[in-house]
């Protein structure tokens, strides 16, 4: 088991993770440590080394470099073993180590990554980081000019490292948790308006009431909003339904701002979604590729403060879930979109006979419509649309959290003019009593 979780951090180490970037990862669980190192058995130079300088750093409570990269499950800690020798063995075997020149060696630049990168810091030190690359430089270059340690064949039963599976180690990095982060809670973050917004009047009159913890919407933006979540008491380890990021919005918990989301809508299952995985990972229940959750496969979101209404609703849908999924028209071959370029969802005021929220962006990863919306300002331009509206009336989502509504909660669709002018006093207007299947 040990080789096996020794493979997958080489092969993840050396397949992208290039340091932090502006994405997410989750915290994936760390492979239990042995207390100590035993005493090497070693004799000679590199056996010193190891013992004044690497020993140390198996020893050591504080995080290691790793953390500039991985919030957890990788840490060099888990690449010593009890004598030099071994050690040596399983990173030289593994191609982690340049005989040639120790100075070159992978492993080296596995533990500099990151360095230079002003957003690691307050993770580790860089003066921390420096200490532990020059240790394994010394270390690594003692190995290699000992001949009895760098000729030594390859033993019959190498020596093991512990790891997690590739699928793992991989989910948990930095770069992916943002991403998903970016996807399921940043772009909701237009539902809760700006009380929640870190440096807008609303949200500085609600922090002299309440706390610092009202602005949990960073200025920093999406990765300094995801550190906050993460670090913060917002987030419930145990019971992750019952986080007060979910329960505020709820109304479970009373809430100055009344609901803003319901089970089963779409801001539930981005949120849900997302303090399930940190907490899984944060509790160690990641163990192999199969307790991961779905790779997630949909359209990439983008918040927006764009309202869509949507007035003479008929009697029927009223205090009900209404899903607004809109399509764009495409000039250039006279049709509609396949796809929807925008949705939102929210419960229809039945008494007034209206519903009305903020819309969503929707783009394919990767495609020219998410590299300008990742770039500048997610809008849409105005022009000709179709809106394909859904009502929940059994309240399929509601008794199943997770389930989408469709075919059979289609109630029908209508072409509009949209302006898609920002803010409350601008909403685009559809009338509702036109929708038609």
């Amino acid at each position: 088991m040990r080789r096996v979780f020794f493979l997958a951090f080489v092969v993840v180490a050396l397949s992208g993770c290039n340091g932090p970037t502006a994405p997410a990862a989750v915290v994936a669980p760390a492979a239990p440590v042995p207390s100590a190192p035993a005493p090497a058995a070693d004799d000679g130079e590199a056996a010193k080394v190891f013992e004044q300088r690497i020993a140390p750093i198996f020893k050591s409570p504080d995080p290691s470099s790793c953390a500039r990269c991985h919030l957890a499950t990788v840490d060099i800690k888990q690449y010593i073993l009890p004598s030099a020798k071994d050690t040596f063995l399983a990173l030289r075997d593994q191609g982690l180590i340049d005989l040639n020149k120790p100075e070159d060696s992978k492993i080296l630049a596995l533990i500099n990554r990151g360095a230079d990168d002003p957003k690691a810091a307050g993770l580790i030190s860089a003066k921390r980081q420096k200490a532990e690359h020059e240790a394994f430089a010394a270390w690594i270059k003692a190995c290699a000019a000992d001949p009895a340690i760098k000729n030594a064949p390859k033993p019959e039963k190498a020596p093991a490292l512990s790891t997690m599976p590739v699928e793992v180690v991989r989910h948990a990095r930095k770069d992916r948790m943002l991403e998903s982060f970016e996807t399921n809670v940043w772009s909701m973050r237009f539902r809760c308006m700006n009380c929640h917004t870190e440096g807008t009047p609303q949200s500085a009159k609600l922090v002299k009431e309440h706390g610092e913890r009202v602005a949990w919407f960073k200025k920093g933006g999406a990765e300094a909003t995801m550190d906050y979540l993460i670090a913060s008491k917002l987030i419930d380890l145990d019971k992750p339904e019952k986080s007060l990021l979910l329960t505020k919005p709820l109304n479970e918990m009373k809430h100055g701002g009344g609901v803003k989301i319901v089970v089963g809508d779409q801001g539930y299952k981005a949120l849900r979604a997302w303090i399930e995985d940190v907490a899984a990972i944060k509790k160690e229940k990641y163990t192999k590729s199969t307790d991961l959750p779905p790779t997630e496969t949909g359209p990439k979101r983008f918040g927006t403060e764009a309202w869509l209404k949507l007035e003479k609703t008929p009697d029927a849908w009223g205090d009900k879930l209404l899903q607004a999924d809109v399509y764009a028209w495409d000039a250039t071959v006279s049709a509609w979109e396949r796809d929807p370029i925008a949705t939102s969802d929210r419960v229809v005021f039945g008494k007034g006979k209206l519903w009305q929220h903020t819309v969503t962006l929707l783009a394919v990863p990767g495609s020219d419509r998410a590299k300008a919306w990742a770039k500048a300002k997610p809008a849409l331009p105005a022009g000709k649309y179709l809106v394909k509206v859904y009502i929940d009336s059994a309240d399929k989502a509601k008794k199943d959290w997770k389930a989408p509504l469709g075919a059979d909660e289609y109630v029908g669709q209508v072409e509009f003019q949209g302006r898609w002018a920002e803010g409350y006093s601008a909403m685009t207007t559809v009338d509702a009593s036109k929708v038609k299947k």
